[in-house]
């Protein structure tokens, strides 16, 4: 019997020292929720041989004047107060499989919001929320022990945008740098930016940058080089290519 529930539990009879331990996907680690909607669903999958026991908490990014942000968590707060709500809060996620998570925004919409929101694979545990009893939670623990004992989480970040989104976006090249500004109240991306010699030769490494409002980014590049772009205002994209 015994055997039968760790097989069950774990999805698959494989010996002991198979077992590497789960591998969690969670996609993309930027999620924007759009001026005209409340909703988001997330996927997260499994590529390990072990089923994932994961728990998602989530924390709102307040920032000061200086740009400095704190951490609110929303789990500190009663259900009526938080901006956003992450359902479910734990999820098992079968080994090669896949689970999806909603994410419901109902807060107020005069200005944009930013939360992190953590997946962290666990240990389950008797009346943890996983509805495992003492037999199950110590089999799982046991076939994890010929394996990897460490369970890597993830984090992402929660755009919220505006209920009324505004894009002012500046970019200027000079001394081989580039400077955006971001004059609007929603969050630009600078996506697969490249510092190049000329366009679209001897180009670096692409790189992904969030400028949030009203504030500026500085890239440095080389003098005389060329900076190229996918600048994303929204739901809108448009290439840039800037003059250092």
């Amino acid at each position: 019997m015994l055997r039968t529930v760790r097989c069950l539990l774990l999805a698959a009879c494989l010996p002991m020292s198979a077992y590497a331990g789960p591998e969690l996907n969670i996609g993309g680690l930027y999620n924007y929720i759009e001026h005209d909607k409340s909703t988001l669903l997330k996927r997260v999958r499994n590529g390990g041989d072990t089923t994932a026991f994961v728990k998602i908490s989530a924390a709102e990014l307040v920032y000061d004047e200086t740009g400095k942000a704190r951490e609110v968590n929303l789990d500190t707060l009663a259900l009526e107060q938080r901006g956003l709500v992450v359902s479910p809060a734990r999820l098992i996620v079968p080994a090669r499989g896949l689970q999806s998570v909603r994410f419901l925004y109902r807060g107020e919409r005069t200005a944009e919001r930013y939360f992190r929101v953590r997946f962290i694979p666990v240990l389950p545990e008797v009346d943890d929320g996983f509805s495992v009893d003492q037999a199950q939670a110590q089999a799982y623990r046991d076939s994890l022990k010929a394996g990897v004992n460490v369970l890597a989480g993830y984090g992402s970040l929660l755009f919220v945008r505006p209920a009324n989104p505004r894009y002012a976006t500046r970019s200027t090249g000079a001394a081989g740098r580039l400077t955006v500004f971001n004059g609007g109240n929603s969050t630009v991306v600078l996506d697969h930016l490249r510092a190049c010699e000329t366009a679209n030769e001897a180009c670096g490494p692409a790189t992904k940058h969030h400028v949030l409002p009203g504030r500026s980014r500085v890239i440095e590049g080389k003098p005389g080089g060329v900076f190229q772009f996918e600048l994303q205002e929204g739901e809108q994209r448009q290439q840039v290519t800037v003059q250092a």
